[in-house]
């Protein structure tokens, strides 16, 4: 019976949890790789058993594993993630230049097109591209050493690609989202790069409309509608219908625009969850109520789900790369938390039960469909 596998990404290793198509008894296994850092889980759209994992230590350094099994069993993968040509520099926080130096791997995205094609957004920021399943590595310096890139300085988690996005139509057209950069979009496979920042504006900047600067905390997109781009940035949800070149904001009616995760329900181009906190400097939700919400009309109009979600005293945070949502009818929401809560909604937000508690500092969750 088909069912879901959710990949979840701690501070103390991967789990993965699972449950039938009912989605309402889970089995946890893990933890993998534990005492690990695991930044990201994902698993491959045309394979489902072949799951790549990004772990790190400060002591042991970057490794990305995989495996071909559904994570019965890993193998490590090619670690060496080389910056092509002059490696140029950034700004740091308090203007000095820097140099690119690799730290870690906070994204990876197996390709819809090509099951041996998987993509790493890393710190400090670039794109990189493996066609040979994870086994080596090529970054796509057009994005590095595009004319804004001396410009981008890093955000509060450092100067990280965190989000990718591919459009499932054209495999050449490929958005990626920088803190604290910006939006950028690649019509020609990654080659050259587009600022995507159109109408964005950041009071924090010196310039609010200024081209990059703009701390991006993710961007989510339907496949069925791929010009279409939802954004959460710093203050501010918004959206894009002429893929990044101009954006709106459509915070509307949330208690609070500032949030890191954003998704896209599977079957409703228009739906979209959004899960709001308090500020930039207070990092959990207003009155202390965990409320994912739910816009059915693209943004703008917003209602709070709240039915099996704590609303006394939660004070944790939804990081970036913590929401996520299946292919079934009716669509599972999926969120996990940094007090290590995972929760999930089998029917779209409207109801949700607790299906693991007492995890460690959840990273990121990904959600797939399985036979």
């Amino acid at each position: 019976m088909e069912g879901v596998r959710i990949l979840v990404g701690t501070a103390k290793g991967g789990f993965i949890i699972t449950s039938d198509r009912s989605r309402r008894d889970w089995t946890v296994d893990g933890p993998h790789f534990g005492g690990w850092v695991v930044m990201h889980m994902n698993g491959s759209p045309m394979d489902p058993d072949r799951i790549y994992a990004s772990q790190w230590t400060d002591w042991h350094g970057q490794v990305v594993q995989r495996s071909l099994d559904g994570g019965r069993s890993w193998e490590p993968m090619g670690n060496e993630f080389a910056y092509e040509g002059e490696v140029g520099t950034y700004r740091t926080f308090d203007g000095s230049p820097a140099p690119w130096e690799f730290k870690k791997v906070w994204h990876l995205l197996p390709s819809p097109h090509d099951q041996d094609t998987v993509y790493a957004g890393v710190e400090d920021a670039s794109l990189f591209r493996s066609r040979d399943g994870g086994a080596s590595w090529t970054e796509l310096p057009g994005l590095r050493t595009h004319g804004s890139g001396e410009h981008w300085q890093p955000g509060a988690g450092g100067l990280c690609l965190h989000t990718i996005l591919l459009d499932p139509e054209n495999p050449q057209r490929i958005y990626v989202a920088i803190s604290a950069a910006g939006a950028f979009r690649s019509d020609d496979g990654g080659a050259s790069w587009e600022v995507a920042t159109g109408g964005l504006e950041s009071d924090f900047l010196p310039e609010p409309a200024s081209p990059v600067g703009h701390c991006v905390h993710k961007m989510a997109l339907h496949p069925s509608h791929p010009d279409t781009v939802f954004m959460q940035k710093h203050w501010d949800v918004c959206r894009s219908d002429d893929a990044g070149a101009t954006w709106t904001e459509v915070s509307g009616n949330l208690p609070s625009d500032f949030g890191f995760p954003i998704a896209v329900h599977p079957h409703e181009p228009e739906t979209l969850y959004v899960v709001p906190i308090l500020s930039d400097t207070e990092h959990y939700p207003p009155e202390g109520k965990l409320r994912v919400y739910r816009s059915r009309t693209g943004g703008g109009e917003w209602e709070a789900l709240t039915r099996g979600l704590p609303q006394d005293d939660f004070y944790h945070n939804i990081l970036r790369d913590a929401l996520a949502v299946d292919s079934l009818d009716p669509a599972g929401v999926y969120l996990g938390t940094t007090g290590g809560h995972l929760y999930a909604s089998p029917d779209g937000g409207d109801q949700w039960q607790a299906v693991a508690e007492g995890l460690p500092r959840i990273l990121s969750v990904e959600v797939q469909t399985v036979p």
